[in-house]
C-alpha cells in the first residue's frame, strides 16, 4: 500500500472531487484515477462512489479516519528518521570515570540537553581499566576516563590533565614544610583508593620512583570520601586538586613538587566512529570540545 496514495485519497476527500484533487496535487487526473484504483486494490474493498458528487463508501467512512492517523503517523516516522540521522534524537550510553563524573560532566550534559533535548543519554561509572572492553563490546558507545593499558580497536585522544594534590590535616607537619616531595611521603600513612584506580597506580609507581617507600598504606574505596578521613585526621592523600577545591574546613591543600604533570584524561572511542549513531558522534564532539575549553580556562 503506497503512501502517496492514501494522501491522494485525503485531498479527494477533502476538495471534493477527483479534478480538484489533481489540481491541488499538480498531477493528471488520470493519475489520481489510477492511485485510487490501486489503492482500492491493495485494500479490496471499494472507497469511493463515483458520479456527480462523489461519496464514501462505509468502507472509506472508516478508512479515511484511519487514514488521518496514519499518515500522522507516517509524518512523525519521518521526523524521527531525520532526527536520528542527523543527530537531533537518539539513545547514546556513555563510560565515565571519577572525578570527572562528578565535577566535570554533569554542567556539560545540562548544556547539551538544552540544545538536543531528544537525545536520551545513559551514564555508566567506572574504574578506567573497564572502559576499553566496555567500548570495544559496545556497552558503552564512548568513555572519558585515563588513558589505557592497551588498544582494542579503539583509539584515545588526550583532553585535560588532571592535577593532583597532597591533601593533609591542618594540624599535620608537613603542612609547615615549603616544598614537599613524594619522599616526605615515607612512613606516612597514606589513603588510597583501590588497586584499579589509576590515580592509585600513578601515585604508587611515583612514591616507588622517588624514595617515598615505605609508607602505611589504608585502603578507601570511595575517591570522594579520602578528604573526610583526613579532615579527621586518619591520614593523608594524594587526591585531583578539582576535589578538594575549595578544601574542607580543617584541611590544607600542597603541591607534590616532584609528582609530575597529574594525570591525562581523554576520550576513549572506536576506531571506526562510523559505526556510532549520529547522535553519539554528536555528543562526543560536543564533550571533546567543552572539556578542553574547561582545561584552557583551568591553565
Amino acid at each position: 500500500m503506497d503512501i502517496r496514495n492514501i494522501a491522494t485519497f485525503q485531498i479527494i476527500v477533502k476538495t471534493g472531487s477527483f479534478q480538484k484533487a489533481a489540481e491541488e496535487l499538480k498531477y493528471a487526473q488520470s493519475t489520481v484515477t489510477k492511485q485510487i484504483q490501486n489503492l482500492e486494490s491493495d485494500l479490496g474493498v471499494k472507497l469511493l462512489e463515483r458520479g456527480k458528487k462523489i461519496r464514501l463508501t462505509h468502507a472509506g467512512e472508516v478508512f479515511i479516519e484511519k487514514a488521518d492517523q496514519l499518515i500522522r503517523n507516517y509524518h512523525d516516522l519521518q521526523q524521527t528518521m531525520t532526527d536520528l540521522n542527523d543527530g537531533e534524537k537518539g539513545t547514546v550510553s556513555i563510560g565515565i570515570m571519577e572525578p570527572t563524573a562528578s565535577y566535570r560532566i554533569p554542567g556539560l550534559l545540562k548544556k547539551f540537553t538544552s540544545i538536543y533535548p531528544n537525545v536520551e543519554i545513559n551514564i555508566k561509572i567506572h574504574n578506567s581499566h573497564m572502559f576499553n572492553q566496555m567500548v570495544s563490546d559496545g556497552t558503552v558507545d564512548f568513555a572519558v576516563c585515563a588513558t589505557p593499558e592497551s588498544g582494542l580497536g579503539t583509539t584515545f585522544e588526550p583532553l585535560f590533565n588532571e592535577e593532583i594534590v597532597l591533601l593533609l590535616p591542618q594540624s599535620h607537619p608537613l603542612v609547615k614544610k615549603k616544598h614537599i616531595t613524594l619522599g616526605d611521603l615515607q612512613n606516612e600513612q597514606v589513603l588510597l583508593t583501590n588497586s584499579t584506580c589509576p590515580f592509585r597506580r600513578k601515585l604508587e609507581i611515583s612514591l616507588h620512583e622517588n624514595g617515598g617507600t615505605p609508607y602505611r598504606k589504608i585502603e578507601i574505596g570511595n575517591m570522594a570520601s579520602l578528604k573526610y578521613y583526613v579532615q579527621v585526621q586518619y591520614g593523608i592523600a594524594a587526591v585531583p586538586k578539582i576535589t578538594v577545591t575549595p578544601p574542607l574546613e580543617g584541611t590544607v591543600v600542597r603541591k607534590l613538587e616532584n609528582l609530575d604533570a597529574g594525570l591525562i584524561t581523554g576520550l576513549l572511542i572506536k576506531k571506526d566512529t562510523k559505526l556510532l549513531s549520529a547522535a553519539a558522534r554528536k555528543l562526543a564532539s560536543f564533550i571533546r570540545q567543552e572539556l578542553k575549553l574547561l582545561d584552557r580556562a583551568e591553565i
